[in-house]
């Protein structure tokens, strides 16, 4: 990429973060002109943000074409019948989330955010004999989602740049070859990115498919919870992962079962107040949903937890395969409890509503619970004495604390943010849409799928969240938009001018690009101020020691970490670096 003159870009910062902003990847691309919104979600990329992208895009297709890797370019534009075929259309509506429209003939078509539909297409009109397997074929492109609050910048946007791809297999064990190839792939993207991530145990939401995993990048201000313990390595996602939990509290005797009043107790708090010797683990919250489920029909559901756990949405949609769940109205609980929200049970509900219990509930004797009656709960109440127990299923959210599954260990909660997600599919898109493959014996096989992920856009994002002080950005070398910020102190002063223009020459010669600060009525305070916003990693400084080829060397990574040297060294210094990065 060829250097450039500051004075020759359009280049305008804010003294002022956005209003909307609430992380610092949106404030300081948004201060530095990096970005400027549009509308909710939708934002304009500046030269120097596209360059950040260019750089991501760049990474992303020498690690991809490296593992034998095939890019295409598909149509954003998605007719619906694709989606039908494989049974994501109401699910993705449902969702709210699927920019769709009718064309003028009369035809609804989608704006596509995602293309497992388009690519099984592709293949199943290409591939007949197994022959033709294994391929993997990607592509870099706009996706579209409405989504319901786009925040958070780049984010959480209803439109963004992201890589996809997806591989084609003859059996389980190639798929799961083929993905493992794909999880180095991944791997080596991120560290060539200069980002600090990790792999962990994901939920396989709307895509679907048997296994898959997320690649988050580690950040204080990530909006995702990840689980993880140090001494097993175990992580997961929250929606995912699984552990542990303290045993309850145990009742020093068997009591019989009885009614206890508790006026205005409609939480565990509430009831906390009421009765102070109780522990919280014999406490049994009983929390109502209604559910639309696949086939169309709709129910209500009334899922049992422990006081001190919290139910998994995630989880319990996946076990009810549900296309939609929320919390039951004021209406549906009534109808379900005949009791006032707050005091829902497990003994007494309606025929039609199905109960369900987590298992923090297991091993809890002597237990509080809702009575089904405003004002009232039930005091001493015992699986398989009093109320036969529920199917019980894991619908818990792991809290830190608790001991991981296989092994000793405890579970710290930390945050992250999703810049890559993988997927095993199996055979779920292609057994849908007729994707087969003629074997060896000329036998017709469905073709084993897997697919892949990385949120571009969100990259450039989540590095500056990663990297950032209360002065501005701090890009990573490999992915900056530009390697060296070449400050001119006094733009127009012949000895700074030749040095300057020899420094930018030579750099440019040797292929490391340069942002050149070569504006003439702005002060060197406002110009620091420029450059420290910016974060370019490399500085280079001409001033007062010009006529002796001295110069001042500084990465902004290492704030006020400052060094005088000569010209020449500092070339040296800034081509090794962008070379050992990869630029």
């Amino acid at each position: 990429m060829a250097a450039m003159r500051l004075s020759r870009l359009l280049f305008v910062t804010l003294r002022e973060d956005p209003a909307d902003a609430e992380v610092r990847s949106h404030a300081l691309m948004a201060r530095a002109g990096f970005l400027q919104k549009l509308a909710a979600g939708i934002y304009v990329y500046g030269p120097m943000m596209w360059r950040v992208l260019r750089r991501i895009e760049h990474i992303v297709r020498d690690e991809h074409d490296k593992a034998g890797c095939l890019e295409m370019l598909m149509p954003a534009l998605q007719p619906r019948e694709l989606w039908d075929t494989s049974g994501r259309w109401d699910r993705y509506v449902n969702d709210g989330i699927l920019f769709h429209f009718k064309d003028r003939r009369g035809s609804e078509v989608c704006l596509g955010p995602t293309h497992e539909e388009v690519m099984t297409t592709y293949v199943q009109r290409q591939v007949q004999s197994y022959k033709q397997l294994p391929v993997i074929l990607y592509q870099i492109q706009t996706k579209f989602r409405d989504e319901i609050r786009p925040r958070f910048g780049l984010m959480r946007g209803r439109e963004f740049i992201m890589k996809d791809a997806y591989s084609f297999d003859t059996s389980a064990e190639a798929m799961v070859e083929s993905y493992q190839r794909m999880r180095e792939v991944y791997r080596s993207i991120f560290s060539r990115c200069g980002l600090r991530f990790t792999p962990v145990q994901a939920d396989s939401g709307a895509i679907g498919g048997s296994g898959s995993e997320e690649f988050m990048v580690d950040a204080d201000t990530g909006e995702d919870a990840i689980a993880v313990c140090r001494a097993t390595s175990y992580a997961a996602n929250l929606e995912k992962a699984v552990s542990r939990i303290p045993a309850p509290a145990q009742p020093a005797e068997e009591l019989p079962m009885h009614k206890e009043p508790t006026p205005h107790a409609r939480s565990c708090e509430d009831l906390l107040a009421l009765f102070p010797e109780l522990p919280i683990t014999r406490m049994l919250k009983t929390v109502l949903y209604a559910v639309v489920y696949a086939d169309g029909s709709e129910g209500v559901v009334a899922v049992m937890c422990r006081g001190d756990r919290e139910i998994n949405e995630v989880k319990l949609s996946n076990h009810l395969q549900a296309l939609q769940l929320e919390l039951a109205s004021e209406e549906q609980v009534k109808a379900a409890t005949g009791a006032e929200v707050g005091f829902a049970g497990p003994i007494g509900l309606a025929s039609h509503v199905r109960l369900l219990a987590d298992q923090s509930v297991e091993g809890v004797k002597g237990f509080l619970c809702g009575g089904n009656e405003t004002g009232t709960h039930y005091l001493d109440v015992y699986f398989g004495r009093d109320l036969e127990q529920p199917e019980t299923v894991d619908f818990g959210t792991v809290q830190a604390g608790d001991q991981v599954m296989d092994g000793e260990g405890e579970i710290e909660i930390t945050r992250g943010i999703e810049v890559g997600h993988i997927f095993q599919l199996g055979t779920k898109y292609s057994e849908a849409m007729d994707a087969t493959f003629s074997d060896e014996n000329q036998k017709t096989k469905p073709i084993w799928m897997g697919c892949y992920g990385i949120g571009v856009s969100r990259v450039a994002a989540s590095a500056i969240e990663q990297n950032h002080d209360e002065h501005g950005m701090i890009w990573p070398l490999p992915i900056a938009p530009f390697a060296v910020h070449l400050v001119q102190m006094k733009a127009g002063n012949a000895e700074q001018d030749a040095l300057s223009l020899e420094i930018h020459d030579k750099l440019e010669a040797a292929g490391v690009d340069v942002l050149w600060d070569d504006r003439k009525k702005v002060s060197p305070g406002a110009k620091f101020k420029d450059a420290d916003l910016v974060g370019i990693p490399l500085r280079i400084v001409v001033g007062r020691d010009a006529a002796s080829r001295g110069v001042e060397w500084s990465l902004r990574a290492q704030a006020g970490e400052k060094e005088a040297i000569s010209a020449d060294e500092a070339m040296q210094r800034a081509i090794q670096m962008a070379q050992e990065a990869g630029r």
